[in-house]
């Protein structure tokens, strides 16, 4: 079961040659792919709308906000194989139709029900959105070309994270929360009427039968686990509920690689995960997204809760973050890096910087906005040369006939790597707030709980101390770990790069012409 690339008479793939509209063909996936993105965190901002208009409870909120996550993370791997087999274009184009339907629906929702039933229709669409969008840029982009197209795509990622709450926030200053759905529709068909017009469409080798089962199994095994990192900091990490969700996660994920070792054309080719390379970019992605999803996590706290910003100013104060990632992608700062100090270099000198923003807002933000804006920027400098890196070394590790696969796996690792960032620092914050608070608060969950025990002024003033202390804390936590990661993936890469992929006997470096962009490899 050789993960070789498929031969010419049975692939159709884009001709040799850069294609004549790539960049405005990326724009176009980039506007797609920032409103997948922007669904993520969109809709924290209309909570109080839902439960009064709607009459949600706080279970209703919870699932309307992790349908769409649950269901995306779910399917992007059997998202990425359709795309492959298929046709990447056929699916980008029935991704943004679903989107655009169920975003429509959830729009014009009047129960809770309805809009859960819409979030995950969303999330159907997303997960074919957020595959097909970078296969196709492995598609269109050569070798020279492709690592800035990837900081780019990538760069979209974070702007739409941080976008979001601000976003949401002024739609909500000016209109209802279904507007927060409503403008998804103009953007989806227009990047469909794009799309069927401009990308051209490729797809991997026929005749394989589908992997029903292996596609069972991954579902299953990524919304268990999934679940269970979304459950834990809520109904607590020994509840039922969370054991239960992780066993069958993972069970579910160990059948499907013992499944996907067994068969003769698996969904995912597992044998990936002998390619030095491969393990390396995936170790380095993971603790890049830990860094991102739990910084995240705590900086919107940080901001709102430590230093008494209201939601939107908390938004704008994020922003600078966003926007140095987006500025150094466009300007193409990192791809010219890049064959200078060579991928381990790349990803040890931004998990670096990703590390000491980290550690310069928790040390110099915790009285004033000034510390954290220039943790915010060292922070964006390193999201922005780390994260397109990895994508790139991860794709470059997966024949161009599995792209849509590949970017399968970078889609699954960023949710994984996000949600145990949540995960782990929040439990670091809860545990270091617990252990700090006076006597009079003890035993309290939350911040607001702690302070509704207080009686004094000086009880209230330690309770924001202890609540400070533990996001100091677990910025700290954080920033050692994405550090740690760095060095990690960069020592694999480098001995990768050294002994030769070929030495693990995968073909994530196949010799000859790449059919997909034309390339020599």
């Amino acid at each position: 079961m050789s993960a070789v690339a498929p031969d010419a008479a049975t692939t159709t793939l884009q001709p040799p040659g850069r294609h004549a509209t790539r960049w405005l063909i990326l724009a176009v996936i980039c506007i797609a792919q920032l409103t997948v993105v922007l669904d993520n965190t969109v809709l924290n901002v209309a909570v109080p709308s839902l439960t009064e208009e709607l009459g949600a409870t706080t279970a209703d909120v919870q699932w309307m906000i992790n349908a769409y996550s649950l269901v995306q993370s779910g399917l992007l791997l059997i998202a990425g194989n359709s795309a492959d087999r298929y046709g990447r274009k056929k699916m980008l184009a029935i991704g943004l139709a679903l989107f655009g339907i169920a975003s429509l629906v959830a729009a014009l929702a009047h129960s809770p029900g309805q809009l859960i039933g819409a979030r995950a229709g969303m999330g159907i669409g997303g997960a074919l959105l957020m595959t097909t969008t970078l296969a196709v840029v492995m598609q269109i982009f050569d070798d020279a070309e492709r690592p800035k197209a990837i900081g780019i795509w990538s760069s979209v990622n974070s702007l739409g994270f941080a976008a979001g709450p601000l976003i949401g926030g002024t739609l909500l200053d000016h209109f209802w929360w279904g507007s927060l759905f409503l403008v998804n529709i103009p953007v989806a068909v227009i990047a469909l009427v794009a799309v069927l017009a401009l990308v051209p469409e490729s797809k991997s080798r026929g005749g394989e039968r589908p992997d029903v089962l292996g596609a069972l199994l991954s579902m299953v095994g990524m919304v268990g686990v999934v679940f269970a990192i979304i459950s834990g900091p809520v109904t607590g990490w020994l509840s039922g509920q969370v054991l239960i969700s992780a066993v069958v996660g993972i069970a579910g994920l160990a059948l499907f690689a013992f499944w996907e070792l067994r068969i003769p054309h698996p969904m995912l080719d597992m044998h990936f995960f002998r390619n030095r390379r491969f393990i390396g970019a995936v170790s380095g992605g993971i603790l890049v997204a830990f860094g991102m999803g739990g910084s995240m996590f705590l900086l919107t706290q940080h901001i709102q809760l430590v230093l008494g910003y209201g939601p939107l100013d908390a938004g704008l104060r994020m922003a600078p973050l966003a926007l140095t990632v987006v500025l150094i992608n466009f300007t193409g700062l990192s791809a010219r890096l890049l064959p200078r100090f060579g991928t381990p270099g790349m990803i040890v000198s931004g998990m670096t910087l990703l590390a000491g923003g980290l550690t310069a807002i928790s040390l110099l933000g915790g009285e004033s906005y000034g510390g954290m804006l220039f943790g915010l920027i060292v922070m964006g400098v390193g999201v922005a040369i780390a994260m397109p890196t990895m994508a790139n070394a991860i794709m470059s590790a997966i024949p161009p006939a599995k792209a849509g696969v590949g970017a399968g796996v970078n889609g699954t690792l960023m949710e994984f790597g996000q949600g145990l960032g949540v995960a782990v620092l929040g439990a670091v914050l809860n545990s270091r707030f617990a252990a700090l608070l006076p006597l009079a608060a003890a035993g309290a969950g939350s911040l607001s709980a702690a302070l509704a025990r207080t009686h004094t002024a000086a009880e209230r003033a330690a309770v924001h101390d202890a609540f400070a202390s533990g996001i100091g804390t677990s910025q700290l936590v954080g920033a050692t770990a994405v550090f740690l990661g760095g060095l990690l993936a960069a020592v694999l890469l480098r001995r990768a790069e050294r002994t030769g992929s070929a030495a693990d006997g995968t073909a994530a470096a196949p010799t000859g012409h790449d059919p997909a962009t034309g390339a020599a490899e």
